[in-house]
């Protein structure tokens, strides 16, 4: 999957579990400060970005997340580690 893709899901994501404008999702978005997702929104950010890497997303993988880039790239990273092991 692309970052384009991954980007498209999270953003699909946000609109429907915490109906965040569009607008306001943009890469360089914040997660706490431009969107107001606090440490239990981001937990069920976790639980749903699930399906989309295929298993359980390490809360240790979003540790150092700031902005929805961030989210992407660990996504990115996640999935091509994953596909390189298999």
């Amino acid at each position: 999957m692309t970052k384009d893709e991954l980007f498209e899901r999270l953003s699909a994501i946000l609109q429907e579990t915490f109906d965040i404008e569009p607008s306001r999702i943009i890469p360089e978005a914040r997660l706490h400060d431009d969107l107001d997702i606090d440490s239990i929104d981001a937990i069920d950010l976790l639980v749903r970005l699930k399906p989309v890497a295929g298993q359980r997303v390490p809360p240790e993988v979003f540790r150092s997340v700031r902005t929805l880039q961030d989210v992407v790239d660990a996504l990115h990273g996640l999935l091509g580690s994953d596909s390189a092991a298999a």
